[in-house]
């Protein structure tokens, strides 16, 4: 008996849309980050990329439990001495609702080079309108 092992031929692609209306931040990105694993097909295999693509719309419409939008902060760093900037979730949220939605996703993601192929087959938008109705995306309940 033979173990089936699916390659980039075997694998059928699926576009999803997701409207972020009324959902939270962490699970929604869970959910998602599912999605563009593959974990939701019965051929998922952990070291290829077996997952779909997901469009999220309204992600300026995503909550957080608690007291989130003040306390979480997001750091980055220019490799300059004293570089360090920091902003708040509201902040991010206020300048570009999309990134908030990515950054959470693109954590739950595998790390290397496996993880940045499923991390391209994510598009997020800050309204409800999307460039994609070519691909025929279907809407994705959780």
């Amino acid at each position: 008996m033979k173990t089936y092992m699916p390659n980039e031929t075997a694998i059928e692609r699926k576009w999803y849309v997701v409207d972020a209306t009324g959902y939270t931040l962490g699970r929604l990105a869970s959910e998602v980050a599912k999605v563009l694993r593959g974990k939701n097909k019965p051929i998922f295999t952990p070291h290829a990329d077996t997952g779909d693509c997901v469009i999220v719309v309204n992600a300026k419409n995503i909550s957080v439990t608690g007291k989130k939008l003040d306390d979480k902060i997001y750091y980055r760093h220019s490799d300059y001495i004293g570089g360090l900037k920091s902003e708040t979730l509201r902040q991010k949220m206020d300048k570009n609702p999309a990134q908030v939605v990515e950054h959470a996703v693109r954590g739950m993601l595998p790390k290397g080079p496996l993880g940045n192929r499923m991390y391209k087959k994510l598009f997020v938008y800050a309204g409800p309108e999307h460039p994609h109705a070519a691909q025929q995306p279907e809407e994705l309940k959780f």
